[in-house]
């Protein structure tokens, strides 16, 4: 029997010694948008047999919107991390998940305790950092700004140069207010562009949003997520009731391995929101998955991380499962 255990023992070891080589993306400093182009050159070197990295758009100052695809199979699911600048703790934790799924899918072994054969049936994309601009913003690094626009910054931040509690894009809009469903509802409260909340002035304004969508309706995927902090906690659902059973049971396998508690839909939710267009443009599961607790108007502090990706780390996998089950 105790030779049973250790062979077991061993095979496992064996097997999460890929997920150990998973050392390009680093966890120890602020996750810059500098860092994840550099990570994604050598992500691209290491595995370019299992990896696509492409643009999908241009932000308003230039920067690149990456996307990446792990795997081989036909149905597509989408995570997307930084909707908001100091939200870049999700852009790495999607780094970091792309990373040790690649790890594994080379090694054709297992991640963790979960198969990644999945990947051959499912691929997943990643969208890391949909608002580098804001990113930027946030981390204080306004270097690519011009003269003229930092001094916009500062009045859309109510006068203020410390940009730590900074959400919007580079043009003061707030992404995940830019979405057509329930746009019209949302309230006009900034009426002009902010740090925060500012809507636009019509839905799609945005050139990361449009971007993005125009991304969702190229790979059609089967499930969709976006990632968020803060308050530990999953929301999925928005105006639904006809697919309501289905994405409830697909939202409670996430919750499931996360720990994460499930919102309770909301009758009178306003939308604007990228998982409220996605469900209702394309009538699939969505979820927002918040990470961390809430922390106010900052980024996460970094100390969180680690317990936040042992709470993750099966998520992509997981929904991988889930979308083969989802009819096209």
């Amino acid at each position: 029997m105790g030779k049973i255990i250790i062979c077991v023992m061993l095979f496992l070891s064996l097997q999460l010694e890929n997920v150990a080589n998973a050392k390009i993306v680093k966890t120890n400093k602020p996750y810059s948008y500098e860092m994840l182009e550099n990570d994604l050159s050598k992500i691209n070197k290491k595995y370019q047999e299992k990896v696509k990295i492409k643009s999908i758009g241009i932000t308003h100052f230039g920067r690149d919107i990456w996307a990446i695809k792990l795997g081989k199979g036909k149905k597509n699911i989408v995570l997307i991390g930084s909707h908001h600048g100091r939200e870049w703790l999700t852009s790495l934790m999607l780094m970091k998940m792309l990373e040790s799924y690649a790890a594994s899918y080379e090694e054709k072994g297992l991640f963790g305790f979960k198969s990644n054969h999945i990947l051959n049936e499912v691929s997943l994309w990643f969208v890391p950092m949909l608002n580098p601009d804001g990113v930027a913003i946030q981390q204080n690094d306004l270097k690519s700004f011009p003269s003229k626009h930092l001094e916009l910054l500062v009045k859309m931040n109510e006068g203020s140069d410390n940009f730590k509690r900074w959400k919007a894009n580079g043009m003061g809009i707030d992404l995940n207010r830019q979405y057509p469903a329930g746009w019209d509802r949302l309230n006009q409260d900034p009426a002009s562009p902010s740090y925060k909340f500012y809507k636009g002035e019509k839905p799609l304004e945005s050139k990361e949003v449009l971007s993005l969508t125009k991304f969702i309706k190229e790979i059609n995927p089967s499930i969709a997520v976006a990632y968020h902090t803060a308050g530990r906690e999953i929301f999925w659902n928005y105006k639904n009731g006809k697919h309501l059973k289905r994405d409830k049971l697909v939202a409670k396998q996430i919750s499931k391995i996360t720990g994460y508690k499930l919102t309770k839909p909301e009758k009178d939710a306003v939308g604007g929101g990228f998982t409220d267009w996605f469900i209702t443009t394309y009538h699939r599961p969505a979820m927002t998955i918040e990470i961390c607790y809430l922390v106010g108007e900052t980024n996460p502090p970094l100390s969180i991380f680690k317990k936040e990706w042992k709470r993750n780390r099966y998520v992509g996998l997981k929904l991988a499962e889930e979308a083969k089950k989802i009819p096209d």
